[in-house]
């Protein structure tokens, strides 16, 4: 009898079919480890070369440096005289000036200082194989296909070169919180590098200097006099905003949007959706209209499917139709019950056409609606729309004077601040910043670092490979291991079986002095009486000890040999499991039961020339049709399949197959069924009500667990049967490296002297 908890399905639906747990599994990332560490190892060798190539390929460089200090003096006279150019105590005053020296104008002035775009020692800089420069030029595709002449630089775009190669090699800092800027500049040439920084800073102060000199000189000159011309410009465009709102009438209706844009807004709105339900009636009824014209009977429609009348025509005219088949095959087609149902058929297809007739109608009704509705609201838009376009062309209009008014006004407040700012202080020509570090030749390249290089390049080949090797085992959705199918389908596994090549004997042999015995087969079908103690007879021994708990109250145990996909090795399990139970003493017969595809037959009983389909339709006695392995006595009744068998389900639950069943429990302890997989064929559900049992075959390494999941799930009577599964093909070098610690195949070493056979 089957346990409780056998009697529902067992598998939980939302249960993650990947590789996800609720903690960190050490014994699986060490798994995960020895799976991947080769595609890790081998991406920080690659990674590994190609940071050495770079290190021997790179350019040295050396940095400068320089430090300039932003100076605050506590000379409280100074600091109420300097206008513009005094220095707030903000995170933003710093950080402006280090733009400042990270510039345009700082980079022009240096080239221009140092005439740099003369100084061979600068335009003849080396690129690295891997630098930036080196791949823009690669991929300048237009200087691939220039002249010579048209690719010269000009004067200007020498300095222009120039400029932005000092810009680019410009590194500023802050000091932690102090005013001290930190400034560098990177060279091929050590002497160089210290020309350049020292010249920045230089130009820095000077700079500064000009800058504050010439505001404080164009300040005094022209605040006045332009300070009333606002104050007069922002009165006037205020009096013409409101005056020309007045005469135009323009009503807002809130958030700055007009009256009429909002109504013209809204009919846009139903307009479209009127257009939308004018297209639908219109599609509907040409759609009706062409099944008319094309006199179509087997065109849908969903009103003629809503119809009652319709399916009820429909369904007397396909019954006719077979009917009138049927007899015109049989009698010919002028028989007089042929003509009579031809023309019932006719009389059938004029009623449904009149039906589609009647549905037409209300279609083109529908549509007639629709387009008068569309026209109205096409009127009303365009009328709207003129309106708005009228208040658009004068709004357009406001919105000038406006934005007009906006800017005189704050213009004139602008001024007028900055005009009581400039009659209370005046700015001196000194500058607020200075050099406390002079630029020194550097003695030592600062980059390539090559050790640092070279372990970075390491460390992203490992994260390259760790990403692959991740992407691997996330991608990994085959059963691997038991744990996988008791987590996955929660029922019991039952072990395991490796991969046997079948290269030894010919499928076909049989002893010439019995043709009713079982073939010899290949190397897959007797190894287990090849190898009674291997690991592979210990799974199917599991195998046995499970159903006998499982059925113990059967006299005779049926028990089905079931799979989710072809080809997972499940005729071959089940005739090595029945040649098992012979080989055991017990009474065993071992029925093919795919009849669309015999495996079973083939591997050890094509010569057979009848068997199951025999037994059933014809009621051939079962002692008639059986092979007998002359070796272990096993007894296979096999499925001789000479065309193709549509209705095999329907025998399978036949009266003929209980029969076939009742007479073999009278001489058999053991029935093994080796049915058709679940995923493309109903059979094995057919059958299930006869079984006491089920093994499920899952072939390692190929099976998604989510088809085996899905399978199981869509048959819950059949998986409340089985005992456990198997997993078939296995490769026992590749298993391996799914061990984890406290797992079974964990201590395969430990035990596997129990599977020698000397």
């Amino acid at each position: 009898m089957l346990s409780p908890d056998k009697l529902t399905p067992r598998i939980d639906p939302s249960r993650d079919t990947g590789n996800e747990a609720d903690f960190i599994d050490f014994d699986k990332l060490i798994a995960i480890v020895r799976r991947q560490w080769r595609i890790v190892a081998v991406c920080a060798f690659v990674f590994a070369i190609l940071g050495v190539v770079y290190v021997l390929t790179a350019v040295p460089v050396y940095t400068a440096e320089t430090k300039v200090l932003i100076d605050r003096s506590d000379n409280q006279m100074i600091n109420q005289l300097a206008a513009f150019g005094q220095l707030d105590d903000d995170e933003g005053t710093v950080l402006s000036q280090v733009e400042l020296l990270k510039s345009d104008t700082i980079a022009y002035a240096v080239v221009d200082k140092l005439k740099l775009v003369d100084d061979p020692v600068f335009t003849a800089q080396k690129n690295s194989l891997f630098s930036v420069a080196t791949l823009k030029s690669l991929l300048n595709f237009r200087s691939w296909f220039a002249d010579d002449v048209a690719v010269a630089p000009d004067p200007e775009m020498k300095r222009r070169w120039a400029a932005e190669t000092v810009a680019g090699n410009i590194d500023v800092e802050r000091v932690g919180k102090s005013y001290v800027l930190d400034v560098t500049y990177t060279s091929q040439s050590p002497d160089l590098a210290r020309e350049i920084a020292a010249a920045i800073a230089d130009v820095y102060l000077v700079d500064k200097l000009n800058s504050k000199y010439e505001a404080t000189r164009r300040a005094g000159e022209w605040l006045q006099e332009r300070i009333e011309e606002l104050r007069q410009q922002a009165l006037d465009t205020d009096l013409a905003v409101q005056k020309f709102r007045s005469e135009h009438g323009l009503v807002e209706a809130g958030s700055g949007t007009l009256l009429s844009e909002q109504q013209l807004s809204e009919l846009n709105t139903q307009l479209i959706k009127a257009q939308a339900e004018t297209a639908q009636a219109e599609a509907k009824y040409t759609r009706i209209k062409s099944i008319i014209d094309a006199r179509q009977t087997d065109a849908i429609v969903t009103d003629v499917l809503d119809s009652s009348i319709s399916n009820d025509l429909r369904k007397k005219y396909l019954e006719a139709s077979k009917l009138e088949a049927e007899i015109e095959a049989r009698l010919g087609p002028d028989h007089v019950q042929a003509v009579r149902l031809r023309a019932e058929m006719a009389e059938y297809e004029r009623l449904m056409f009149d039906e589609l007739n009647r549905i037409a109608e209300s279609y083109q009704s529908e549509l007639t609606v629709a387009q008068s509705r569309e026209k109205s609201l096409r009127d009303s838009v365009d009328k709207a729309t003129g309106v708005a376009a009228t208040a658009g062309e004068t709004q357009v209009q406001l919105r000038e004077l406006e934005r007009t008014r906006d800017t005189y006004k704050n213009l004139y407040q602008s001024f007028l601040a900055r005009y009581q700012e400039a009659i209370q202080q005046q700015s001196f020509p000194i500058t607020a910043a200075r050099i406390i570090t002079t630029a020194e030749t550097p003695t030592k390249p600062s980059a390539p670092k090559r050790s640092l290089v070279i372990a970075f390049a390491m460390f992203l080949g490992c994260a390259f490979g760790s990403g692959i090797g991740a992407f691997r085992e996330f991608r990994d959705r085959f059963f691997r291991t038991g744990d996988d199918v008791r987590d996955m389908l929660d029922v019991e596994s039952l072990g395991v079986m490796p991969l046997i090549e079948n290269n030894v004997e010919d499928p076909t042999l049989v002893d010439p002095g019995n043709p009713r015995s079982i073939a010899r087969g290949g190397k897959t079908t007797t190894y287990v009486e090849e190898h009674p103690l291997s690991a592979f007879a210990e799974t199917l021994r599991s195998a046995k000890i499970a159903i006998d708990i499982s059925a113990s109250d059967q006299r005779c145990k049926v028990i089905g040999m079931v799979s989710s996909l072809p080809g997972e090795g499940k005729s071959t399990t089940a005739i090595n499991f029945a040649k098992l139970l012979a080989m055991q003493g017990a009474r065993c017969l071992l029925i093919d039961g795919d009849m669309r595809n015999p495996g079973a037959t083939r591997a050890i009983g094509r010569h057979a020339e009848a068997g199951l389909l025999e037994a059933i339709v014809d009621n051939r006695p079962l002692k008639d049709l059986i092979l007998l392995d002359p070796r272990t006595k096993l007894a296979f009744l096999p499925t001789v399949a000479r065309y193709r068998v549509p209705h095999s389900s329907e025998l399978l639950a036949s009266r003929g197959m209980d029969q076939l069943l009742e007479i073999a429990r009278q001489s058999f302890d053991y029935i093994i069924v080796d049915l058709p997989p679940l995923a493309p064929v109903v059979d094995a559900r057919a059958i299930n009500p006869k079984l006491d049992a089920v093994v499920f075959v899952i072939e390692w390494g190929k099976t998604s667990r989510k088809v085996v999941q899905s399978t199981l799930l869509s048959e819950p009577d059949l998986y409340s049967k089985c005992v456990g599964a198997i997993l078939t093909k296995v490769d026992p070098a590749q298993m391996k490296l799914y061990r984890t610690f406290g797992s079974s195949e964990y201590y395969y070493k430990r035990y596997s002297r129990y599977y020698t056979e000397s």
